[in-house]
């Protein structure tokens, strides 16, 4: 039997958005976006210092209600930027107030090369489900240039 799956993502600058379509076209899985409610500034530099700031306080903002019922999925392909070390807040709110116990969750994490804990934190919130082992996609600082090799990507997608 074929478990229904979904990626789930959030995307700042739009590589992990180009990661979760590329998925979604090669698995024909749904797909859905996450959203603050309270958009992000298009100034990158004060989006970190702002990331900078919440780190210490775990900030959890407002997401988007989302129009999907988890419970109809098996599987959660779950993308995030990696901010500070850690999963996005926009994806920590998420985390937080869903309850995938049960589910398989395979995450993938866009960043500069410094995946930091986004792996283990989101093992660590859902103990009750099977976190697999987690895809880091490198870019290139402050822009869309694969570091990581493509057919590493496609190998991981393929493997879904």
């Amino acid at each position: 039997m074929n478990s229904k799956k979904i990626v789930v993502y959030f995307s700042y600058t739009g590589n992990t958005r180009m990661i979760a379509e590329k998925i979604k076209d090669k698995t024909y899985c749904d797909i859905l976006e996450l959203k603050p409610v309270e958009p992000y500034s298009d100034d990158y530099d004060s989006v970190v210092n702002d990331e900078h700031n919440s780190e210490k306080s775990n900030y959890i903002p407002k997401i988007q209600e989302i129009d999907v019922d988890l419970s109809n999925y098996d599987e959660i392909i779950l993308g995030t930027p990696v901010w500070w070390y850690r999963p996005v807040p926009v994806v920590r709110t998420f985390l937080m107030q869903n309850d995938l116990s049960g589910k398989t969750i395979k995450p993938f994490a866009t960043n500069a090369g410094w995946l930091g804990r986004t792996f283990s934190e989101i093992k660590s919130i859902y103990k009750d489900s099977n976190v697999e082992e987690g895809l880091n996609i490198v870019f290139k600082s402050y822009s869309n240039n694969l570091v990581t090799d493509e057919s590493k990507i496609d190998e991981w997608i393929n493997s879904l």
